[in-house]
C-alpha cells in the first residue's frame, strides 16, 4: 500500500483530496494535517510514503513544512498548489528548490469539466512520487564540489547554443545552474522542464529572480539572443527553427511528452550541429534519449547530470547508460562546465 499524508488546512479541500486518494485500492490515507506544523510532527511520527503539501497554511506554510520534513525526515511531498497567483508559484518553487519532487494544481471539485482527468492525473503523480528515493537536505552550507576532468573534445567547433532538459526535480537544479551563471554568459540556453500546467509562467519569473541571465517563456518565430533563457511554454515544443530563430509548435507528443527533450535536441542538431550543447538533467523516464543520439550524431556535445546529485537518476541515467554523455557532472560543476565551453 502507497500510505499518504493529505496537508491541507480547508476542510473542503482535504476531503476531496482524501476521497481521490481512497478511491484507488493501492492508496491508503494514513493522516490529514490541517497546518504545516501538524504535518512535519505527523510525517514524524506515521512515516508515510510520501505527503501531499498544501502551499498557504497556518503555522508554518508549505515552503517551511517543506524544508523541516526533508531535514529531519526526507519523505516524497508533492506540491498541491490552490492557486497561480504570482506568491503562491514562488512559495511552491521555493519548496521544490528545498526539496518537494513535483507541483501541481489543486483538483478543482466534481463540478469541474474535467474533474476526472485532474483526480487522475493526482493520483497518478502521488503514486509516481512516492516510489522515489530521496535524501535528506542538510541546511545550506558553502562547499564546493570536485570538477572531474573534461574528456577530449570530439571536435573544435565553437559551441554556440545550449538545450537543457529536466523533470523530477528540475527546477532547483536550473536554478541552481542558471545562479552560478554569469550575466555575460554568450550563448542563448533553450530548456524544457516538464512541469504542470499552468506553472511555467511562475516558474520562469522565479527563474529571473535567481539568474543573472534574462529567463523568459519563449515564443514561436522569435530570435535567439546571447544572455537570454528560453523556458518552453504550456503543451508546446520548443526548438531552434534555424541558428537564429526559435520555434514553438504543438506537433504531435513524442513518448508522451509535449515538450519533449527529444523534439528540442533534434532540432538543435540540426540546426547547429557541431556547435550545440545538451545538457540532460534529473528526471523520470527516458525523454530526451533519441535526441542526444542526434546530438552526438551531428558532432555536438553532450552533458550528464551525475546519480549522486539527481533527485531521480532516469533520463540522465539512460543518457548514460546507452553511451551518448561526453561527460558526467555532479550539479555543481554544470554551470562551471558551461562557462568553460563557452
Amino acid at each position: 500500500m502507497i500510505r499518504v499524508l493529505v496537508a491541507e488546512d480547508s476542510h473542503t479541500a482535504r476531503e476531496l483530496l482524501v476521497e481521490i486518494l481512497r478511491s484507488d485500492p493501492e492508496v491508503e490515507v494514513v493522516g490529514e494535517a490541517a497546518n504545516g506544523a501538524l504535518a512535519v510532527e505527523m510525517t514524524r511520527k506515521l512515516r508515510p510514503s510520501v505527503v501531499t503539501m498544501d502551499i498557504r497554511m497556518p503555522k508554518l506554510d508549505g515552503f517551511e513544512a517543506t524544508r523541516q520534513i526533508m531535514v529531519e525526515v526526507p519523505t516524497p511531498i508533492v506540491i498541491v498548489s490552490g492557486s497561480l497567483d504570482v506568491h503562491e508559484v514562488e512559495v511552491s518553487m521555493h519548496a521544490l528548490k528545498a526539496g518537494a519532487l513535483t507541483v501541481l494544481r489543486k483538483p478543482q471539485g466534481p463540478e469541474a469539466p474535467d474533474f476526472d482527468e485532474q483526480a487522475r492525473r493526482f493520483l497518478d503523480t502521488v503514486k509516481a512520487m512516492s516510489q522515489v528515493k530521496v535524501v535528506r537536505r542538510w541546511p545550506e552550507r558553502t562547499r564546493p564540489e570536485p570538477l572531474p576532468p573534461m574528456p577530449a573534445v570530439r571536435n573544435g567547433a565553437r559551441p554556440r547554443v545550449v538545450a537543457i532538459a529536466a523533470s523530477t526535480g528540475g527546477p532547483a537544479a536550473l536554478a541552481r545552474i542558471l545562479s552560478e551563471m554569469p550575466g555575460d554568459f554568450p550563448l542563448p540556453v533553450l530548456v524544457v522542464q516538464h512541469i504542470a500546467r499552468g506553472f511555467v509562467d511562475g516558474f520562469a519569473t522565479w527563474l529571473n529572480t535567481t539568474a543573472s541571465l534574462r529567463v523568459k517563456v519563449a515564443e514561436d518565430g522569435e530570435p535567439l539572443c546571447a544572455r537570454t533563457v528560453y523556458v518552453a511554454p504550456d503543451d508546446r515544443h520548443l526548438g531552434a527553427m534555424e541558428r537564429s530563430t526559435i520555434t514553438v509548435c504543438k506537433d504531435p507528443p513524442i513518448e508522451g511528452f509535449r515538450p519533449s527533450a527529444t523534439f528540442l535536441f533534434e532540432s538543435v542538431a540540426r540546426a547547429f550541429g557541431t556547435s550545440a550543447v545538451a545538457v540532460i538533467l534529473t528526471g523520470m523516464g527516458r525523454d530526451g534519449v533519441a535526441g542526444l543520439r542526434a546530438i552526438r550524431e551531428t558532432g555536438g556535445r553532450v552533458l550528464a547530470q551525475d546519480e549522486e546529485s539527481s533527485v531521480v537518476f532516469g533520463m540522465p541515467g539512460a543518457a548514460i547508460s546507452e553511451g551518448l554523455a561526453d561527460a558526467t557532472l555532479p550539479l555543481g560543476a554544470m554551470a562551471y562546465r558551461l562557462r568553460e565551453l563557452a
